[in-house]
């Protein structure tokens, strides 16, 4: 383990500003992290301005509209069915512990009654600040509440587009002005961590329109984003929040989790994964179609049999499962999404104890499924038939077994250790179409 933490660390210091090399997190940020490895699984919100085209978030950039067009959704946006309450009831009824929500995305347009820019949710026709809404529903019902912030930016001229990959047929002419950038977003930050109660965690996303190559795996960026000074004020405001920057590399020192992307840690399925995997909190986030944001002609919806088996493998990799829904321009979440997650849920009500509070990365994945873990309970789950249908193989479990059983079943299964491995036979059992689980109670 110090060997690993070594190399990690080696890693990390190779590909950074000196400046930032340094981090301690505090004793509530170290528990967060407990915490925040026990939810395993939440909710993504990708909503906005851009709701209102119906082409997904990245609609400015892919249409090239220009700041000046793209402003007039202000007058258009309003979402007069938005209710907090309907929107966290639907991550509960989805089993989520915790919403991830876009604060402020690409396209620069906030979600809040920040007084760093006119650009925002109360200057639209429906007036009221949505993120204080949330937050308010969110800890009334006891669901943790992360921030995802958009470092880079399509709207505003002060933000270096000059160099920038993305968003460059929006009509900016005026010089960026780098530092009042970086000045606006400490501000607006400051704002999130002090008006809207306790946040539980903030989630970069566009340190890759600044690198030098799309291939780059380090944190060589053209601009110098701050991060020692912007890691900073974020845990001296909120010590236990944690820090997450979706840059697609191995996690710099300041940030508190790990996050993938449309793909298990360790996958690359995208082309923007592939990054090693740390020693820290893990998360991967994915969509129930193919879109983040709301896309009216996206009809590609993933199987909840199909969802349920990412969250599964996710855990046994020990990542949690951020899974996104894009509500449209009214407020509501798309019926289709709405129920999804109550299947899901009703999963989780059912088998949620193999989930909930395990840790993964026990052993690799097996041609039957993967192994979750809790103290001395091993949690098996079959969600592949086994080449074998009469047995199932655990390689890394040689330990004594107490007692083998079909998780919430008191019917013992037979089982033999031997050098290999454990040998768990399913003789009379009928295999679940999405998850088998079986419980081994260890010694």
């Amino acid at each position: 383990m110090m060997k690993l933490l070594l190399s990690f660390l080696f890693v990390c210091v190779g590909t950074i500003p000196a400046q930032a090399q340094t981090y301690t997190p505090t004793a509530e940020n170290l528990a967060a992290r407990e915490e925040f490895q026990d939810m395993k699984l939440g909710m993504f919100i990708h909503w906005g301005a851009s709701s209102v085209l119906g082409n997904g978030e990245w609609v400015m950039n892919n249409r090239n509209i220009g700041v000046n067009e793209y402003g007039r959704l202000i007058n258009i946006f309003n979402p007069q069915n938005f209710d907090a309450k309907k929107w966290v009831a639907a991550a509960k009824a989805g089993g989520m512990k915790y919403i991830t929500f876009i604060t402020r995305h690409h396209d620069s347009f906030s979600n809040w009654d920040t007084k760093q820019s006119d650009w925002k949710i109360t200057n639209t026709p429906y007036g009221k600040d949505a993120l204080k809404q949330l937050a308010d529903e969110c800890h009334k019902e006891g669901i943790k509440l992360f921030l995802y912030y958009s470092l880079l930016d399509w709207y505003r001229s002060d933000y270096q587009y000059e160099t920038g990959k993305t968003g460059k047929g929006t009509g900016r002419t005026e010089k960026s002005d780098w530092e009042s950038y970086i000045r606006f977003m400490k501000a607006q930050l400051t704002e999130l961590l002090t008006q809207y109660g306790k946040i539980d965690g903030i989630w970069f996303d566009g340190h890759w329109d600044q690198l030098d190559n799309d291939h780059d795996k380090t944190l060589k960026s053209k601009v110098d984003w701050h991060y020692d000074e912007i890691y900073k004020l974020i845990h001296s405001l909120q010590p236990q929040c944690l820090i997450s920057n979706n840059h697609h590399l191995l996690p710099i020192p300041g940030e508190d989790f790990q996050a993938f992307e449309k793909d298990l840690p360790g996958g690359n399925s995208t082309g923007f994964g592939g990054q090693s995997i740390s020693q820290l909190p893990l998360e991967t986030c994915e969509t129930m179609n193919d879109s983040w944001g709301f896309n009216i002609t996206d009809k590609k919806y993933k199987s909840t049999k199909d969802l349920i088996h990412y969250m599964v493998n996710a855990a046994g990799l020990n990542a949690n499962f951020l899974l996104n829904v894009g509500p449209m321009p009214d407020g509501t979440i798309q019926p289709e999404f709405v129920a999804t997650l109550k299947e899901i849920g009703d999963w989780m009500r059912e088998n949620g104890q193999s989930i909930y509070g395990t840790r993964g990365a026990i052993m690799k994945a097996q041609d039957w499924g993967v192994i979750t873990a809790k103290n001395k309970i091993w949690y098996a789950h079959i969600i592949k038939t086994p080449k074998e249908p009469s047995y199932i193989l655990i390689p890394e479990l040689k330990n004594k077994i107490k007692k083998c059983n079909l998780l919430n079943s008191k019917n013992a299964l037979k089982f033999k250790i031997k050098p290999e491995g454990t040998y768990v036979y399913l003789e009379g059992i009928i295999l679940d179409p999405i998850d088998t689980i079986i419980e081994l109670q260890l010694k």
